[in-house]
Formats: structure tokens, C-alpha cells, sequence
């Protein structure tokens, strides 16, 4: 009588099987790919990370000052450039109780008003639409106001570049 397994016509059974399975396959990929977008999360440009926490800033401070403009019921102006003192920037029509930061986080940033000189920040509740440049090296960010809502950013550094 035969010993051997129906079906196997005589055939010598297999112990293990080689390669991997598509399914392995598949699941090494994803972790590979997750992995390279943490890292690429990571390693992001530190010039765009400063200039997105020079704006978010700038952003509240003229809201401070626009709010103190209000409430002071005086004009307060924002003027951009390097004065006599060393300043980067500062606001114009505050009292000294209210003094504001005058410099950037990173010296090399820099700002421009499109259309203007100086930033409008008070006291009448509607303003016009006023928007600022920043840039930082070849990055840039856009600031602006509507003349009604508050400072926002209004176009990112990375889009921007794509368009020059």
C-alpha cells in the first residue's frame, strides 16, 4: 500500500516557500513611504519656518497696535526700514507705556508696504486695504488686510515661488 498524501502523484512535498507575498510587499512600501513623508516633514526649509514666524508675528503686533490705536482714539502708523536708532521697523503715534518690538527675529528679514510707505493701523474702525512684502533670501510672504478684518497672511512663500 502506498504512503503517500492523495494528490501528490509522487511528488516531494515542499517545506518552505520562497519570496514574499504581494501583501508583505505592499506593506513594506507603505511604511517606506510614510517614513519618507515624516522625514521630508522634518527636514523642512528653516528660511520658510522663520519667515512664517516673522509673519505670524508681525500679524499680531499690528493687531496690538491697531487695537491701541483704537482705544487711544490716535493715528498710528507701522513704518518699515532701519532708522538712525538701528530699529527694523516701528510704530508711529504710541504713547511710550505702549512700546512695541522694533526688530526682527532674523536680521536679514525684510519688509515693503505695496503702495505706500507706512501701514495705517488707526483710529477709525474701517481702513483701507493695505498689504505688506515680506521676504527673507529668496523667500517671500505676503501680509494683508481687507481694511476691515484683521492682518492675515495672504499668500504662501512656497506658492509664490512656484509662480517665478
Amino acid at each position: 500500500m502506498p504512503t503517500s498524501v492523495p494528490g501528490s502523484r509522487g511528488q516531494p512535498r515542499r517545506r518552505g516557500r520562497r519570496g514574499f507575498t504581494l501583501i508583505e510587499l505592499l506593506i513594506v512600501i507603505a511604511i517606506i513611504a510614510i517614513s519618507v513623508g515624516v522625514v521630508s516633514l522634518a527636514l523642512r526649509d528653516s528660511q520658510a519656518s522663520r519667515l512664517e514666524e516673522e509673519g505670524a508675528r508681525l500679524t499680531a503686533l499690528l493687531e496690538m497696535a491697531r487695537a491701541e490705536a483704537r482705544v487711544a482714539g490716535a493715528t498710528v502708523h507701522w513704518v518699515p526700514g532701519v532708522d538712525a536708532e538701528g530699529n527694523q521697523f516701528r510704530f508711529v503715534g504710541l504713547t511710550a507705556a505702549q512700546t512695541l518690538p522694533r526688530r526682527w527675529l532674523d536680521p536679514a528679514t525684510t519688509a515693503e508696504v505695496v503702495g505706500s510707505a507706512v501701514v495705517v493701523l488707526g483710529p477709525e474702525a474701517i481702513l483701507p486695504p493695505q498689504r505688506i512684502v515680506l521676504r527673507l533670501g529668496e523667500r517671500r510672504l505676503e501680509l494683508g488686510s481687507d481694511g476691515l478684518g484683521p492682518f492675515a497672511v495672504s499668500a504662501q512663500p512656497a506658492a509664490d515661488a512656484a509662480l517665478r
